[in-house]
């Protein structure tokens, strides 16, 4: 989006681990911590599902308590997830599984929700890897909206335009300047969501402030 002023920079991140169905929960919380960190909520349940399946592929094909590492980064607008392993020889394969089949559902959920994904081989290692749509303009933008778009204007006058002295201004009724702050407050939080901050704990952060800030209050 050419408007956006306020950029998020999503810096990649790694996690090694030992692949045992005990951790499956803890990757799961470590995905959404991070995809919530950086404005990508909607993109958490599918992110979380390949991360779980590409474990279980461990698990089952090399052997619980595989040394495994978990690697999170953009490329272009997409979020890639990449699992690497020290077996070379276990590839992952998607074969074609049936309502009975009890092998084969992993790969094909990520087939099914990834916009792509593939298997790498190194040296010493293979990654299978995936790509989910995120929905992003770039990299470093936000998840757009009326409500985020016209926050993120308004932001851009607040920090950009210069200081003007003018002794005219448009007068508002009290009931109309209540709705439009409102009304603005509530694009705020949206801005706020879509920027991975959490509105619940701004919302109190500010009521402490305007609370500290009115008379007779110590």
């Amino acid at each position: 989006m050419n408007g956006c002023r306020f950029g998020i920079v999503r810096k990649a991140w790694d996690l090694p681990f030992l692949a045992e169905a005990g951790e499956l929960v803890g990757l799961r919380r470590v995905m959404r911590l991070h995809l919530e960190l950086w404005g990508l909520p909607d993109v958490v349940h599918s992110a979380q599902i390949c991360v779980t399946e590409m474990a279980a592929n461990v698990i089952k094909h090399v052997g619980s308590g595989t040394p495994t590492r978990l690697d999170v980064f953009m490329s272009g607008s997409d979020l890639r997830i990449e699992m690497s392993d020290p077996d070379t020889r276990a590839l992952p394969t998607l074969i074609e599984a049936t309502d009975v089949s009890e092998t084969g559902r992993g790969l094909a959920l990520i087939d099914g929700i990834a916009e792509r994904w593939g298997v790498i081989l190194r040296g010493d290692s293979k990654v299978i890897w995936c790509e989910l749509a995120t929905g992003l303009p770039s990299p470093v933008g936000h998840v757009d909206g009326p409500r985020v778009a016209k926050a993120e204007a308004v932001l851009g006058l607040l920090q950009l335009r210069p200081a003007v002295e003018s002794s005219t201004f448009s007068r508002l009724s009290v009931a109309s300047a209540e709705m439009a702050a409102i009304d603005l407050i509530a694009d705020l939080l949206h801005w706020l969501r879509a920027h991975g901050c959490d509105p619940d704990s701004a919302m109190d952060r500010a009521q402490t402030y305007f609370e500290a800030d009115l008379p007779g209050v110590s």
